[in-house]
């Protein structure tokens, strides 16, 4: 077990490096000293930030910024990372799943945007988790009604690009809505990136950009994924209205620049486990889909890794899990759970361990960030006389790695660049 417990140690920390790259306090600084003509010019500046790195990157914002032209500074971030900023309004809300708070939230962000003269300038801090925690439901649709359709899209297994595209269609702050409220004022969004590519559009349902997608795009979608009749109504009504409409004009006065993303902490886990003496393979830049399919993926790269020399097998990105039980868990921790089920059944040649994890500290509903596992998971959870395969049945991937002490524990890391999974091989 020596062996093993030096190779999780190395995952934590190979992690770890892939989640400290992901630095929003940095990021801003860096974007800050750059474009510095944006700020320097404006009458006023107004900063609102949204997301699981809102706090972060106010506070960097305002180290930065003349305090004399700060005409105000709101943030919204999940409750995980609540903390008080001085000089700023902090709005706690919930995520994956909104509520009033988050409403309120968007309330107190638009009537900044509409207040803010022609000479001004509103900073948009955006991260990933934003989307969630800003709902503004168009006219028609309730909150509840919102959350509702914004449970079944997290339930469906489709991917982050279909949920956004969705969500975009039920806002009224997302898919440029941010942006046009913000005009005639300039605004210039500093924006992490948690979405494939980096796209602007995706990220937090993009708030300052244009949304690419038809009209239709997001019945489509509901249609693809069989939940136009467990909807609501009024969400139904209002895609099928949509539907109909011409796409409108979009005239932008905002500047969106990225300032981190996936990628980046993607390289610095490499550069991490390379220090510790690993071979590194990078399986994909962006890992999606479902969970049993990744899973698969990463068994499939280890039995074909070259025997005789430490290996570590690295991806990133953000995978989707249908879920048909009751239990608890999350798509990392499901996903590290299924590895290890997987390497029961098909026993690899080498020591190993698995680390899947969310770079904001938080997996699904739950307090942990993902899971760990190893070549005595699996055994152990059947020694209870409860094995895997029945965890698995019930999505409960969290109770089995409580039992097999596979939970990664980090706590809220104030920023979010989706997820990072990390394989070595003895």
């Amino acid at each position: 077990m020596a062996g093993i417990d030096e190779m999780k140690e190395d995952a934590k920390a190979i992690f770890a490096a892939g989640v400290a790259a992901a630095d929003p306090y940095q990021a801003v600084l860096s974007a800050l000293e750059v474009h510095d003509g944006e700020w320097s010019e404006a009458a006023k500046i107004h900063v609102i930030a949204a997301g699981k790195a809102a706090l972060p990157m106010m506070r960097a914002a305002l180290d930065f910024l003349p305090h004399g032209k700060i005409a105000d500074a709101l943030a919204v971030t999940n409750y995980e990372n609540m903390d008080e900023v001085e000089g700023v309004t902090v709005i706690g809300a919930s995520h994956p799943l909104p509520d009033e708070n988050g409403a309120e939230g968007v309330r107190q962000i638009e009537t900044i945007a509409q207040d803010a003269g022609a000479s001004d300038l509103v900073v948009c801090l955006i991260s990933g988790g934003a989307s969630a925690l800003l709902p503004a439901p168009p006219e028609g649709i309730t909150l509840e009604e919102k959350i509702r359709a914004n449970d079944l899209l997290l339930k469906s297994g489709a991917d982050i690009v279909a949920m956004n595209t969705v969500r975009k269609a039920l806002s009224r702050l997302k898919g440029g809505g941010l942006a046009r409220a913000i005009r005639p004022a300039q605004g210039l969004a500093l924006i992490l990136s948690d979405v494939p590519g980096d796209d602007l559009a995706i990220i937090a349902s993009g708030p300052t950009v244009p949304d690419p997608a038809e009209p239709g795009a997001a019945l489509e979608i509901v249609r693809r994924f069989g939940l136009e009749r467990k909807m609501p109504e009024s969400v139904m009504a209002h895609l099928e209205k949509r539907a109909g409409r011409s796409k409108p004009d979009f005239v932008q006065t905002t500047e969106n620049i990225l300032v981190g993303s996936n990628r980046i902490s993607l390289d610095a886990a490499e550069g991490a486990a390379a220090h510790r003496g690993y071979k590194t393979v990078i399986l994909s830049e962006w890992l999606d889909g479902d969970v049993a399919a990744a899973a698969a993926a990463f068994h499939d790269a280890a039995r074909a890794a070259p025997a005789g020399e430490k290996t570590a097998i690295l991806s990133g990105g953000e995978t989707s899990v249908e879920v048909t039980g009751s239990g608890k868990g999350g798509r990392n921790q499901e996903m590290a759970l299924r590895f290890a089920l997987l390497c029961e059944e098909s026993r690899l040649p080498v020591e190993w361990v698995f680390l899947s994890g969310g770079t904001d500290g938080r997996d699904g509903p739950t307090d942990a960030a993902g899971g760990i596992t190893d070549p005595y998971t699996a055994g152990t959870l059947k020694a209870t006389g409860k094995p895997a395969e029945a965890y698995l049945a019930d999505n409960d991937a969290y109770h089995a790695l409580k039992e097999a002490d596979g939970l990664v524990m980090t706590g809220a890391t104030g920023t979010n660049v989706a997820d990072l999974q990390v394989l070595l091989l003895g």
